[in-house]
């Protein structure tokens, strides 16, 4: 029988893509979602993908109640990946009390079950907006942390700390926290991808969406930072490639003989583009014009950051496979079939 992993936020865009991926690696998935950021239907999707009936808990994971039932249904759980958090930055700094309460409540009451329960191996889905405004790049584990520049990265920061102190205090889990930078894209199929409720708070979204015609046009927060071309830059990676972190960061805790474990772990793939890049890169392979325009910086908004990838590389024998171009092909397919 296959090994269970519990995926808290499941039906959503990296976690839907994850939970496709465990599949492939021989594990069977179960889904925590209360589907405040994704839709039921792409469980279906997902079953299609993966050939598969998916298990499926409708709720939100900072129910204690929930979290008995979920780990106490099958003696084959060994492992979570943690998902399930609010996670748009602009929003964060808008709503900073939604994001705490959410984010870390889930998290606390997530590592209780675990441990009450005996599950052991539990990845984290960290950011890399815990390192705010780096000094140095490209980003390293070891990089000093400063305060993040929003809720949401502070909410990040302050979940790897209460993970970290869990399992100093004696606590019995082995947990992995995935550092990852901007996933973007979506499956190869087109039948999941990355799906905002209202108004994309992240670029490529707002990027596809505005070539769909669902918005006027783009605008672009700043050209005036101090990189080559005034816009930010980010590390942007393929959300199968992140997809597959997961799966390679739950094989890592499997082999790890410790019972008291934890790593800090950066996904990326090692390499920065702007946003003026990603704009005409997606115009250049999708044989598009966009419409957009410069507008004022935007509050919380990290000028660049990429990620040095050594480590996962090693510990993980994981990396990107994935390009900008193939992202952003993949993105627009995606937004595509949505409008059918």
């Amino acid at each position: 029988m296959a090994e269970k992993i519990i995926v808290t936020g499941g039906a959503g865009y990296i976690g839907s893509h994850t939970c496709v991926e465990l599949v492939k690696a021989g594990y069977d998935p179960v889904i925590i979602d209360n589907f405040s950021n994704s839709e039921p239907y792409i469980v279906s999707r997902i079953e299609e993908l993966a050939g598969q009936k998916i298990s499926l808990y409708e709720g939100d994971c900072a129910d204690p109640a929930l979290l008995r039932e979920v780990l106490g249904s099958s003696d084959q759980i060994k492992g979570v990946i943690h998902f399930a958090a609010f996670k748009a930055v602009g929003e964060s700094s808008q709503l900073p009390l939604k994001y705490y309460r959410n984010n870390l409540l889930s998290t606390i009451e997530l590592l209780e079950a675990l441990a009450e329960n005996k599950v052991s191996n539990m990845v984290f889905s960290s950011s890399c907006t815990v390192y705010g405004q780096p000094d140095i790049l490209p980003v390293t584990e070891e990089t000093p942390q400063k305060p993040a520049e929003s809720p949401y990265g502070r909410t990040k920061q302050m979940c790897e700390d209460i993970i970290h102190d869990f399992i100093k205090s004696g606590a019995e889990i082995k947990a992995a926290a995935l550092r990852y930078f901007n996933p973007i894209g979506a499956h190869q199929s087109g039948l999941i991808g990355e799906l905002p409720r209202g108004i994309p708070n992240n670029l490529v979204p707002y990027i596809t969406q505005t070539a769909a015609g669902l918005r006027d046009k783009l605008t672009v927060f700043g050209n005036d930072y101090d990189t080559p071309d005034g816009t930010c830059i980010r590390d942007y990676i393929h959300v199968v490639d992140l997809a597959r972190a997961h799966v390679a960061a739950i094989n890592f805790l499997n082999g790890v003989g410790e019972t008291n474990f934890y790593e800090t772990i950066n996904v990326g793939t090692g390499n920065g583009n702007s946003v003026q890049e990603v704009i005409d890169t997606f115009e250049k392979v999708n044989d598009l014009n966009l419409s957009y325009e410069i507008g004022p910086r935007r509050p919380g908004d990290v000028i660049k950051t990429y990620a040095d990838v050594t480590k996962s590389r090693k510990l993980l024998n994981w990396q990107a496979e994935y390009d900008l171009a193939e992202a952003l092909r993949d993105s627009w397919n995606w937004q595509k079939k949505l409008k059918k």
